[in-house]
């Protein structure tokens, strides 16, 4: 993903990804695909309350734009941090999750592993985890179009996303300039925040990851399969 400029347009740019809080899919074990998926838990909308408070009360984010994904989970979330933040929240289908296809959206895992097995993340990426679905590398692009489109819409600017763990992932890897499959695992907490800054032309600075300082004594979420 390219989000370079020359020395002329380069301005410094703040992205802010906020990881949407806990699901129901999570909670029911199920593959929440975008025709799927119901929304956040009961602690998910509590977990994105206690971000809004802590946005509200530091001022941590002047944000100057709010992007969530077209996913319900994605949407409450950044509806719940939206007057905290004091932007109106704009959807943003390029940011939802790794599309699992029409034949695997709603699944339980347990059905998905039965019916193709353990999936496998770590080696081939244009090889196919979810039959019908979108393969790493087409997820890669997706993604990776979607954000240089919006630094570029929005460069100079602190921009918020609320996406997807997935998508941080994908995030991560493009602006940090690693490999799209293997090195490394991350854990992204719900409603966690993870901030990159654009500190010189083609380059980012990793500033926090999984920040979940706001969910303290909170109960824990739902361990993910």
């Amino acid at each position: 993903m390219s989000t370079t400029a020359t020395e002329g347009e380069w301005q410094r740019t703040r992205v802010v990804l906020v990881r949407h809080g806990e699901s129901n899919a999570t909670v029911s074990r199920t593959i929440g695909g975008p025709r799927t998926c119901t929304g956040l838990s009961d602690l998910g909308r509590l977990q994105a309350a206690r971000l809004a408070d802590r946005l509200a009360a530091t001022g941590e984010v002047a944000a100057d734009v709010l992007y969530s994904s077209g996913y319900p989970r994605a949407i409450e979330t950044g509806e719940i941090i939206a007057p905290a933040l004091g932007v109106d929240l704009t959807f943003e289908t390029g940011f939802g999750e790794h599309d699992p296809g029409p034949e695997c959206d709603g699944l339980s895992f347990i059905d998905f592993v039965d019916r193709y097995g353990a999936p496998d993340w770590e080696h081939d990426p244009y090889g196919v985890t979810f039959p019908g679905g979108e393969s790493i590398a087409e997820f890669d692009v997706r993604v990776g179009s979607t954000l240089s489109k919006a630094v570029h819409r929005h460069r100079g600017a602190t921009i918020v996303v609320v996406c997807h763990g997935g998508v941080i992932d994908r995030i991560f890897r493009a602006l940090l300039r690693q490999p799209s499959t293997g090195m490394f695992e991350l854990n992204t907490g719900n409603t966690s925040l993870t901030e990159f800054v654009h500190v010189a032309p083609g380059k980012w600075q990793l500033v926090r990851y999984n920040d979940l300082a706001h969910l303290s004594g909170l109960p824990a979420a739902t361990v993910r399969s």
